[in-house]
């Protein structure tokens, strides 16, 4: 699949928040804070932008399938936020990062680095097209849902957060989704929402990021 990286960076993702009124304005969830986990990149790779799945100047693309993430970064007040610095790591579609400590015997994708740096854009969208990442063991003997990080920053907060994918059986039995919901957080506002994709080789997802504003 041929994709232009001049195509950058939707929708208000019903899935991904609620609403709630507090004094008497209509107020978005906060997207939960979770944890960097142990696999927090240690450098950005040189070449590096929206698109994970390939490489600059290689001509073979990541292995696994496609997905196309988009959507913005808002305030609860509904608010866009401009500028908001967005780190993003994963696994690969074998469920291995590529970071030292990670010692996963699934197989490395050399044509897959797993991190990228953006900005959101003035309406608060941002873009990235990558390959969705794969399940992987965690310390307690589980596994780990496929799941993408996400590092936000803006001149008033910082948010870290795992996204996690609709319908994907290990949600339910995920170590972090489960502490989630001891803690009385919503899943569904970690969760991203699928939807229709005129490229049947992609998958199309959306979702909003909601920062707390202070």
């Amino acid at each position: 699949m041929k994709i232009s990286r001049r195509d950058v960076v939707i929708g208000v993702s019903a899935g991904a928040f609620s609403l709630r009124s507090i004094a008497g304005d209509a107020q978005l969830r906060p997207t939960p804070q979770e944890t960097f986990g142990p696999y927090f990149p240690v450098h950005m790779p040189r070449h590096h932008d929206f698109n994970l799945a390939h490489i600059s100047g290689r001509k073979a693309g990541a292995l696994g399938q496609v997905i196309d993430l988009s959507g913005r970064v808002l305030r609860t007040d509904g608010t866009p936020v401009s500028g908001a610095r967005i780190e993003i790591w994963q696994a690969n579609a074998a469920g291995r990062y590529i970071h030292p400590i990670d010692k996963n015997p699934a197989p490395l994708d050399p044509n897959f680095e797993g991190v990228a740096l953006l900005k959101s854009a003035a309406d608060g969208r941002y873009r990235v097209l990558t390959v969705k990442p794969g399940a992987y063991p965690d310390p307690a003997g589980g596994m780990r849902a496929p799941h993408i990080h996400f590092d936000v920053t803006s001149d008033q907060y910082r948010l870290v957060s795992q996204m996690y994918f609709p319908g994907e059986p290990l949600n339910d039995k995920d170590i972090l989704v489960s502490t989630m919901q001891a803690r009385h957080r919503d899943p569904a506002l970690a969760t991203c929402k699928s939807i229709v994709s005129h490229d049947p080789a992609v998958l199309k997802f959306e979702w909003d990021i909601v920062l707390l504003k202070v």
